[in-house]
């Protein structure tokens, strides 16, 4: 007999706000489903604020209350039993950000936690990861978002070290990444993983799944360094306009695209990879996992 539930995941971003509603089949001793039922995406740039003036702005909130009282109904009328909402860079260190939290939870009932770099990591690896993982490869994952980037190398099938660096597409886009940073991420890169004969990086984020689909691959099938490094190059000699008709990109993944494909070019040579793989996960798959993964803690231990 089927146990069948939704979860919902909101993820809180520098650059947009998504809502993920996931359903969630179990199956006895099989193993347990999870199918993305909606995936709703909305372009708030917050990071916009923060970065520049420390704050989010009030009409940036009123639109972050209107998207909270939306995604409210969406989870009511989905009959999601159990959902949470995580804020990353922006609302991290915005000097309101508490702030914001406590008056959408007062305006919507949604309440936001607001989680650092190492939580964001350690939520993203509860996600499905590990059936991408071998044992036997070491793997450079890179979460690439508005604000920060996570890395993060496996090895043996494990969590070797990850680090959390204020590397955004915003932040590049508003010149506001200093060389110090970039030389920062290279040292680390090239620290953590020169140990490795052979390493792969893994792709995450808006931006990359964007490139994988314009790419064609077939699913599974890992983006060479050589394919991101000539596709990089076109991305520049397009203007904005033409990479929203021509590519067929969304206004707001039209300007960022380009300083995301910069940081995951800049991984892969770094590490001296020569493929990314990109599985489309992210912290929203891993907020629904954690979700789930609680809810068996609570019953094992009820069982005790």
């Amino acid at each position: 007999m089927l146990n069948i539930e939704k979860y919902a995941a909101i993820d809180i971003g520098s650059n947009a706000i998504r809502l993920l509603i996931a359903t969630v089949i179990e199956k006895g001793p099989s193993k347990v489903q999870f199918k993305k039922t909606s995936l709703v995406r909305v372009p708030i740039r917050l990071g916009a604020d923060v970065f520049l003036k420390d704050n989010i702005s009030e009409e940036n909130y009123l639109r972050m209350v209107d998207a909270m009282n939306a995604y409210r109904l969406l989870m009511k009328t989905h009959n999601v039993v159990k959902y949470r909402a995580c804020a990353t860079s922006a609302m991290r260190e915005a000097d309101n950000g508490e702030e914001i939290a406590k008056r959408i939870k007062k305006e919507t009932g949604i309440d936001i936690h607001i989680i650092d770099g190492k939580d964001e990591a350690a939520i993203i690896a509860t996600t499905d990861l590990y059936d991408l993982i071998d044992n036997d490869k070491a793997f450079l994952y890179v979460d690439v978002g508005g604000g920060s980037t996570e890395f993060t190398v496996f090895a043996n099938g494990k969590v070797i070290t990850s680090k959390s660096f204020k590397l955004g597409t915003v932040r590049i886009l508003n010149d506001m990444v200093r060389e110090s940073i970039w030389d920062d991420v290279k040292d680390w890169i090239k620290k953590n993983t020169r140990k490795y004969d052979k390493i792969n990086c893994i792709g995450s984020g808006g931006n990359i799944n964007s490139i994988y689909k314009l790419s064609e691959k077939k699913i599974g099938k890992p983006l060479s360094y050589f394919y991101l490094a000539g596709f990089y190059e076109e991305l520049k000699s397009y203007t904005y306009h033409e990479r929203i008709f021509e590519l067929q990109m969304n206004p707001d993944r039209a300007d960022v695209v380009i300083p995301a494909t910069r940081i995951y070019l800049s991984a892969m040579k770094w590490s001296k990879s020569k493929n990314m793989y990109v599985p489309k996960i992210g912290l929203s798959d891993g907020i629904v996992k954690s979700l789930y993964n609680e809810k068996i803690a609570r019953q094992i231990e009820i069982r005790k």
